[in-house]
């Protein structure tokens, strides 16, 4: 099962504050860890949302609202992308993240393939996402 890691944004991310040097080592050190063990697919961190946008859709209109967004508790600052067995396993990982008092992070199962698709159509989607992985 695949998981996606949602990093929640702080006032310090929204504000480009980076993390101090010591979080950021713990934080290289424990991604490598994930790596070592097979479970870290993908992970990056966010730009604070004064360097983003975001599009709402109403029937043929398109509307771009331009960053920063108001409500921090709602925006995320990084994110993972986790094989692991179960929901409990990811969690297990999780709770070894150096993270600091007040952090709140978010773990979702990503839906796979063939929780959408059947038979022909698999394959075209599989040739698509080997072309993404290029």
């Amino acid at each position: 099962m695949r998981f996606m890691v949602l990093v929640k944004a702080s006032e310090e991310s929204e504000a480009g504050i980076l993390p101090d040097e010591d979080l950021l080592a713990a934080m290289a050190k424990y991604n490598e860890e994930l790596v070592n063990a097979g479970v870290m697919q993908a992970g990056e961190g966010l730009q604070a949302s004064s360097k983003g946008a975001r599009v709402r859709f109403g029937g043929n209109k398109r509307t771009v609202i331009d960053g920063p967004f108001a409500e921090t508790k709602e925006l995320v600052a990084g994110y993972w992308i986790w094989q692991c067995g179960s929901l409990r396993e990811a969690v297990d990982w999780l709770k070894k993240a150096p993270f600091d008092d007040g952090a709140e992070v978010e773990i979702r199962q990503i839906f796979e393939l063939e929780d959408f698709v059947q038979g022909e159509a698999i394959e075209h989607h599989r040739k698509l996402q080997e072309r993404i992985a290029k």
